[in-house]
Protein backbone atom coordinates (compact mmCIF):
# COMPACT_ATOMS: atom_id res chain seq x y z
CA UNK A 1 0.00 0.00 0.00
CA UNK A 2 1.34 3.58 -1.07
CA UNK A 3 0.74 6.72 1.08
CA UNK A 4 -0.48 9.36 -0.10
CA UNK A 5 -0.06 13.09 1.64
CA UNK A 6 -2.12 15.91 0.57
CA UNK A 7 -1.03 19.15 1.41
CA UNK A 8 -3.60 22.08 1.63
CA UNK A 9 -2.22 25.34 1.31
CA UNK A 10 -4.93 26.61 3.92
CA UNK A 11 -4.41 29.88 5.64
CA UNK A 12 -6.13 29.17 9.57
CA UNK A 13 -6.49 32.94 9.62
CA UNK A 14 -9.25 34.46 8.35
CA UNK A 15 -11.50 32.39 5.63
CA UNK A 16 -14.24 33.75 3.61
CA UNK A 17 -17.67 31.65 3.01
CA UNK A 18 -21.05 31.79 3.17
CA UNK A 19 -23.11 30.75 6.19
CA UNK A 20 -24.95 28.00 4.20
CA UNK A 21 -21.32 26.41 4.39
CA UNK A 22 -21.39 26.52 7.99
CA UNK A 23 -24.13 25.72 9.24
CA UNK A 24 -27.50 23.98 8.34
CA UNK A 25 -31.11 24.84 9.02
CA UNK A 26 -32.91 23.31 12.09
CA UNK A 27 -35.28 20.83 10.92
CA UNK A 28 -34.79 20.72 7.82
CA UNK A 29 -32.97 17.48 6.61
CA UNK A 30 -32.56 14.29 4.59
CA UNK A 31 -34.73 11.11 6.43
CA UNK A 32 -33.72 7.69 5.75
CA UNK A 33 -35.91 4.73 4.13
CA UNK A 34 -36.00 1.28 4.34
CA UNK A 35 -37.51 -1.68 3.16
CA UNK A 36 -37.76 -5.84 2.24
CA UNK A 37 -38.62 -6.49 -1.17
CA UNK A 38 -37.87 -9.34 -3.85
CA UNK A 39 -35.71 -9.53 -6.98
CA UNK A 40 -37.00 -11.49 -9.82
CA UNK A 41 -36.41 -12.61 -13.42
CA UNK A 42 -32.63 -13.77 -11.95
CA UNK A 43 -31.05 -16.40 -14.66
CA UNK A 44 -30.33 -19.54 -11.79
CA UNK A 45 -27.78 -16.82 -10.23
CA UNK A 46 -30.36 -15.95 -7.01
CA UNK A 47 -31.08 -17.69 -3.14
CA UNK A 48 -30.99 -21.36 -3.01
CA UNK A 49 -33.61 -23.39 -1.17
CA UNK A 50 -31.92 -23.24 1.75
CA UNK A 51 -32.65 -19.30 2.48
CA UNK A 52 -35.82 -19.90 4.45
CA UNK A 53 -36.87 -16.37 4.50
CA UNK A 54 -36.84 -15.75 0.25
CA UNK A 55 -39.25 -18.88 0.34
CA UNK A 56 -41.45 -17.13 3.32
CA UNK A 57 -41.59 -14.10 1.36
CA UNK A 58 -42.44 -15.11 -2.31
CA UNK A 59 -44.96 -17.62 -0.65
CA UNK A 60 -46.60 -14.84 0.51
CA UNK A 61 -46.01 -12.32 -2.52
CA UNK A 62 -47.74 -14.89 -4.26
CA UNK A 63 -51.03 -15.29 -1.67
CA UNK A 64 -51.45 -11.51 -2.14
CA UNK A 65 -52.56 -12.37 -5.86
CA UNK A 66 -54.50 -15.18 -4.52
CA UNK A 67 -52.11 -17.79 -5.28
CA UNK A 68 -51.18 -20.31 -2.27
CA UNK A 69 -48.07 -22.04 -2.38
CA UNK A 70 -46.62 -23.80 0.67
CA UNK A 71 -43.16 -22.19 1.27
CA UNK A 72 -41.46 -25.12 2.03
CA UNK A 73 -41.88 -26.65 -2.25
CA UNK A 74 -40.48 -23.35 -3.61
CA UNK A 75 -37.36 -24.28 -5.13
CA UNK A 76 -36.63 -21.59 -7.56
CA UNK A 77 -32.68 -19.60 -7.65
CA UNK A 78 -34.49 -17.36 -9.77
CA UNK A 79 -35.25 -14.97 -6.86
CA UNK A 80 -33.51 -13.13 -4.63
CA UNK A 81 -34.25 -11.19 -1.05
CA UNK A 82 -33.39 -7.74 -0.92
CA UNK A 83 -33.14 -5.03 1.17
CA UNK A 84 -33.67 -1.53 -0.50
CA UNK A 85 -32.35 1.94 1.19
CA UNK A 86 -33.61 5.08 -0.14
CA UNK A 87 -32.98 8.66 0.74
CA UNK A 88 -35.50 11.28 1.20
CA UNK A 89 -34.71 14.65 0.48
CA UNK A 90 -36.33 17.90 2.68
CA UNK A 91 -39.40 19.56 1.13
CA UNK A 92 -40.32 15.83 -1.50
CA UNK A 93 -43.33 16.01 -3.00
CA UNK A 94 -45.90 13.48 -3.81
CA UNK A 95 -44.56 12.18 -7.38
CA UNK A 96 -40.94 13.07 -6.88
CA UNK A 97 -38.32 9.93 -8.14
CA UNK A 98 -35.07 8.64 -5.73
CA UNK A 99 -32.16 6.88 -6.34
CA UNK A 100 -32.57 3.75 -4.57
CA UNK A 101 -29.80 0.72 -3.69
CA UNK A 102 -30.94 -2.65 -3.76
CA UNK A 103 -28.73 -5.25 -1.45
CA UNK A 104 -28.56 -8.71 -1.18
CA UNK A 105 -29.89 -10.44 2.23
CA UNK A 106 -29.38 -13.78 1.09
CA UNK A 107 -26.96 -15.98 -0.54
CA UNK A 108 -27.93 -14.85 -4.34
CA UNK A 109 -24.60 -15.06 -6.56
CA UNK A 110 -25.68 -11.92 -8.18
CA UNK A 111 -29.19 -9.51 -9.05
CA UNK A 112 -27.68 -7.66 -12.55
CA UNK A 113 -29.92 -8.59 -14.66
CA UNK A 114 -33.44 -9.31 -12.19
CA UNK A 115 -36.42 -6.74 -11.72
CA UNK A 116 -37.18 -5.51 -8.34
CA UNK A 117 -40.91 -5.65 -7.09
CA UNK A 118 -42.96 -3.16 -5.55
CA UNK A 119 -41.35 -2.70 -2.52
CA UNK A 120 -42.66 -0.34 0.28
CA UNK A 121 -40.15 2.21 1.95
CA UNK A 122 -40.78 3.21 5.42
CA UNK A 123 -39.10 5.87 7.58
CA UNK A 124 -38.16 5.25 11.62
CA UNK A 125 -41.78 5.84 12.71
CA UNK A 126 -42.94 2.71 10.29
CA UNK A 127 -44.68 4.97 7.53
CA UNK A 128 -44.55 4.04 4.09
CA UNK A 129 -42.53 7.00 2.29
CA UNK A 130 -41.89 5.64 -1.14
CA UNK A 131 -42.22 2.55 -3.26
CA UNK A 132 -39.69 1.50 -5.30
CA UNK A 133 -39.59 -1.09 -8.32
CA UNK A 134 -37.32 -1.01 -11.14
CA UNK A 135 -35.18 -3.38 -14.04
CA UNK A 136 -31.67 -3.78 -12.64
CA UNK A 137 -29.68 -3.27 -15.59
CA UNK A 138 -26.17 -2.92 -14.64
CA UNK A 139 -24.25 -4.16 -11.46
CA UNK A 140 -22.67 -1.82 -8.69
CA UNK A 141 -19.66 -2.40 -6.92
CA UNK A 142 -18.76 -0.26 -3.81
CA UNK A 143 -14.69 -1.66 -5.03
CA UNK A 144 -15.45 -0.61 -8.79
CA UNK A 145 -14.81 -4.44 -9.17
CA UNK A 146 -16.94 -6.96 -11.07
CA UNK A 147 -19.98 -4.96 -11.93
CA UNK A 148 -21.45 -7.72 -14.01
CA UNK A 149 -21.77 -10.31 -11.31
CA UNK A 150 -22.68 -8.11 -8.12
CA UNK A 151 -25.35 -8.27 -4.91
CA UNK A 152 -25.24 -4.41 -4.83
CA UNK A 153 -27.39 -2.43 -7.30
CA UNK A 154 -28.78 1.55 -7.86
CA UNK A 155 -31.72 2.01 -9.75
CA UNK A 156 -31.88 5.36 -10.45
CA UNK A 157 -35.25 6.93 -10.01
CA UNK A 158 -36.46 3.69 -8.91
CA UNK A 159 -38.69 4.84 -6.62
CA UNK A 160 -41.93 7.46 -5.76
CA UNK A 161 -42.36 10.09 -2.94
CA UNK A 162 -45.88 9.28 -1.83
CA UNK A 163 -45.89 10.38 1.64
CA UNK A 164 -44.49 14.35 2.16
CA UNK A 165 -42.75 15.09 5.76
CA UNK A 166 -44.74 18.24 7.05
CA UNK A 167 -42.60 21.46 7.83
CA UNK A 168 -44.51 24.31 7.56
CA UNK A 169 -41.58 26.79 6.95
CA UNK A 170 -43.43 29.59 5.14
CA UNK A 171 -45.45 30.59 8.87
CA UNK A 172 -42.43 30.54 11.47
CA UNK A 173 -41.49 33.61 12.77
CA UNK A 174 -38.32 32.06 14.84
CA UNK A 175 -35.93 29.11 13.08
CA UNK A 176 -32.59 27.95 14.50
CA UNK A 177 -29.56 27.35 12.35
CA UNK A 178 -27.09 24.77 13.59
CA UNK A 179 -23.42 24.73 12.76
CA UNK A 180 -21.69 21.63 10.86
CA UNK A 181 -19.30 21.74 13.83
CA UNK A 182 -19.51 23.60 17.07
CA UNK A 183 -17.36 26.37 17.79
CA UNK A 184 -17.60 29.79 20.16
CA UNK A 185 -15.73 32.18 17.72
CA UNK A 186 -17.72 31.09 14.62
CA UNK A 187 -21.08 31.46 16.28
CA UNK A 188 -20.64 34.77 17.50
CA UNK A 189 -19.62 35.85 14.09
CA UNK A 190 -22.66 35.08 12.27
CA UNK A 191 -24.44 36.22 14.78
CA UNK A 192 -23.04 39.72 14.09
CA UNK A 193 -22.32 39.60 10.77
CA UNK A 194 -26.09 38.67 10.06
CA UNK A 195 -27.28 41.39 12.78
CA UNK A 196 -24.87 43.82 10.95
CA UNK A 197 -26.27 42.76 7.31
CA UNK A 198 -30.39 43.17 8.76
CA UNK A 199 -29.35 46.40 10.70
CA UNK A 200 -31.80 44.57 13.58
CA UNK A 201 -31.21 41.94 16.04
CA UNK A 202 -32.24 39.27 13.93
CA UNK A 203 -30.20 36.58 15.02
CA UNK A 204 -28.75 35.29 19.09
CA UNK A 205 -26.18 32.42 19.49
CA UNK A 206 -27.89 30.25 21.83
CA UNK A 207 -24.74 27.75 22.38
CA UNK A 208 -21.59 27.02 20.49
CA UNK A 209 -23.54 25.54 17.61
CA UNK A 210 -26.97 27.28 17.71
CA UNK A 211 -28.35 30.71 16.55
CA UNK A 212 -32.01 31.46 17.05
CA UNK A 213 -33.38 33.75 13.75
CA UNK A 214 -36.23 36.01 13.75
CA UNK A 215 -37.51 36.92 10.63
CA UNK A 216 -37.80 40.66 9.79
CA UNK A 217 -41.52 41.77 9.33
CA UNK A 218 -40.90 42.96 5.43
CA UNK A 219 -39.96 39.62 4.69
CA UNK A 220 -41.45 35.68 4.53
CA UNK A 221 -38.92 33.24 6.38
CA UNK A 222 -38.23 31.63 2.44
CA UNK A 223 -37.04 35.03 1.81
CA UNK A 224 -34.94 35.49 4.97
CA UNK A 225 -33.46 32.45 4.80
CA UNK A 226 -32.14 32.97 1.53
CA UNK A 227 -30.86 35.95 2.21
CA UNK A 228 -28.90 34.43 5.49
CA UNK A 229 -27.52 31.35 3.35
CA UNK A 230 -25.91 33.75 0.91
CA UNK A 231 -24.41 35.97 3.89
CA UNK A 232 -20.77 36.38 3.99
CA UNK A 233 -18.68 35.58 6.95
CA UNK A 234 -14.88 35.27 7.89
CA UNK A 235 -14.27 32.59 10.26
CA UNK A 236 -11.03 31.15 11.96
CA UNK A 237 -10.75 27.71 10.43
CA UNK A 238 -9.76 24.95 13.03
CA UNK A 239 -6.44 22.84 11.97
CA UNK A 240 -6.73 19.19 11.60
CA UNK A 241 -5.23 16.37 10.55
CA UNK A 242 -7.30 13.59 8.97
CA UNK A 243 -6.13 10.10 8.58
CA UNK A 244 -7.98 7.16 6.38
CA UNK A 245 -6.01 4.32 7.84
CA UNK A 246 -7.94 1.71 5.15
CA UNK A 247 -5.86 4.23 1.58
CA UNK A 248 -3.21 5.27 3.53
CA UNK A 249 -4.24 8.98 2.97
CA UNK A 250 -3.04 11.43 5.13
CA UNK A 251 -4.44 15.32 4.61
CA UNK A 252 -2.97 18.08 6.59
CA UNK A 253 -2.57 21.69 5.88
CA UNK A 254 1.38 22.85 5.05
CA UNK A 255 1.98 25.02 8.38
CA UNK A 256 0.05 21.99 11.09
CA UNK A 257 3.37 22.36 13.56
CA UNK A 258 4.71 19.94 15.44
CA UNK A 259 6.35 20.77 18.93
CA UNK A 260 9.58 19.41 20.52
CA UNK A 261 9.30 15.57 20.78
CA UNK A 262 11.20 12.51 21.17
CA UNK A 263 9.44 9.34 19.80
CA UNK A 264 10.54 5.81 19.58
CA UNK A 265 9.09 3.43 17.39
CA UNK A 266 10.27 -0.26 16.68
CA UNK A 267 13.94 0.42 15.66
CA UNK A 268 13.51 4.18 14.53
CA UNK A 269 13.75 7.10 17.48
CA UNK A 270 12.73 10.27 15.94
CA UNK A 271 13.94 13.32 17.43
CA UNK A 272 12.60 17.04 17.18
CA UNK A 273 14.87 19.37 18.62
CA UNK A 274 14.94 23.01 19.03
CA UNK A 275 17.99 23.76 17.46
CA UNK A 276 19.01 25.75 14.82
CA UNK A 277 21.80 23.52 13.05
CA UNK A 278 22.85 20.37 12.71
CA UNK A 279 26.80 18.25 12.71
CA UNK A 280 28.49 17.88 9.89
CA UNK A 281 27.76 15.56 7.52
CA UNK A 282 29.18 12.04 7.40
CA UNK A 283 29.32 8.69 6.13
CA UNK A 284 26.89 8.19 8.84
CA UNK A 285 25.30 10.75 9.42
CA UNK A 286 22.77 11.76 5.77
CA UNK A 287 21.02 15.21 5.79
CA UNK A 288 16.84 14.75 4.53
CA UNK A 289 16.61 18.17 3.00
CA UNK A 290 17.22 21.42 5.02
CA UNK A 291 15.86 20.73 8.22
CA UNK A 292 16.02 16.85 9.26
CA UNK A 293 19.16 14.87 9.74
CA UNK A 294 19.60 11.01 9.84
CA UNK A 295 22.27 8.84 11.70
CA UNK A 296 22.27 5.46 10.33
CA UNK A 297 24.32 4.26 13.16
CA UNK A 298 21.98 4.73 16.17
CA UNK A 299 18.52 4.70 13.35
CA UNK A 300 17.75 8.20 14.70
CA UNK A 301 16.26 11.30 12.83
CA UNK A 302 16.45 14.72 14.57
CA UNK A 303 14.28 16.74 12.68
CA UNK A 304 14.16 21.05 13.20
CA UNK A 305 11.82 21.85 15.46
CA UNK A 306 11.49 25.97 13.98
CA UNK A 307 9.95 24.53 10.82
CA UNK A 308 8.75 21.51 11.16
CA UNK A 309 5.31 20.30 10.37
CA UNK A 310 3.21 17.45 9.82
CA UNK A 311 3.81 17.60 6.49
CA UNK A 312 7.99 17.48 6.63
CA UNK A 313 7.27 14.55 8.74
CA UNK A 314 5.53 12.64 6.25
CA UNK A 315 7.41 13.22 3.78
CA UNK A 316 11.35 12.45 5.74
CA UNK A 317 9.48 9.49 7.14
CA UNK A 318 8.51 8.55 3.00
CA UNK A 319 11.94 9.36 1.68
CA UNK A 320 13.78 7.22 4.31
CA UNK A 321 12.01 4.22 3.16
CA UNK A 322 8.46 3.78 6.32
CA UNK A 323 5.55 2.44 5.38
CA UNK A 324 2.41 3.84 5.47
CA UNK A 325 1.03 1.97 8.33
CA UNK A 326 4.36 2.95 10.29
CA UNK A 327 3.97 6.86 8.87
CA UNK A 328 0.53 7.29 10.24
CA UNK A 329 1.39 5.36 13.98
CA UNK A 330 3.85 7.34 14.41
CA UNK A 331 1.87 10.34 13.43
CA UNK A 332 -0.81 9.07 16.51
CA UNK A 333 1.53 8.46 18.66
CA UNK A 334 2.97 11.97 18.16
CA UNK A 335 -0.49 13.31 18.94
CA UNK A 336 -0.88 11.15 22.09
CA UNK A 337 2.55 12.72 23.49
CA UNK A 338 1.08 16.14 23.07
CA UNK A 339 3.34 17.15 20.06
CA UNK A 340 0.71 17.87 17.69
CA UNK A 341 -1.87 20.60 18.81
CA UNK A 342 -4.26 20.22 15.81
CA UNK A 343 -7.22 17.74 15.91
CA UNK A 344 -6.32 14.71 14.92
CA UNK A 345 -9.05 12.48 13.07
CA UNK A 346 -8.36 8.65 11.99
CA UNK A 347 -11.21 7.76 9.59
Amino acid sequence: MKIFLLLLTLTFALNATTIKDLANVEGVRDNQLVGYGLVVGLNGTGDSSSSEFTRQAISSMLKSVNVKVDSNKIKSKNVAAVVVTATLPPFSRHGDKLNIEVSSIGDAKSIVGGTLLLTPLKAVDGEIYALAQGEINTGYSPDKRNTRKSSVAKIYSGALVEREVAYDLYHKQTIKLSLKESNFDTVVKIQKALNRTFGRRVAVAIDPRTIELRRPNNQSMVEFLAKVNDTNINYNQTNRVVIDERTGTIVAGVDVKILPVVITHKDLTLKIEPTSSFPKETKSKKYIGKNAMVDFDSNTIKIKSNSITVANIAKILHKIGANPSDIIEIIQTIKRAGGITAELKVI
